[in-house]
């Protein structure tokens, strides 16, 4: 399955656009990007880069982390769909 990534617009104009390009045009994630007007988590947007990653949370002091810890969470979950693929 491929996997999802979602990132509120406030927070990308105040954080996280960087982060979005680099996964956007990394050519080795297999992920879709996707930027809505609200996830929810009204606050957090205006106090850290975070983005939802199949549906988790995921928080970081610098866009650069957050983008780390993305990429970490992505293969997280791709290690987990080879073991239990249903």
């Amino acid at each position: 399955m491929k996997a999802l990534v979602e990132f509120c617009a406030s927070n990308v104009s105040s954080y996280t656009k960087s982060v979005m390009e680099a996964l956007e045009n990394d050519p080795e994630l297999d992920v879709d990007v996707l930027e809505y007007g609200c996830l929810g988590y009204c606050g957090e947007c205006y106090m850290l880069p975070f983005a939802l990653v199949n549906g988790e949370l995921i928080q970081a002091e610098t866009a650069e982390e957050l983008l780390n810890k993305i990429k970490v969470k992505l293969k997280e979950d791709e290690e987990a769909e080879d073991l239990f693929p249903f």
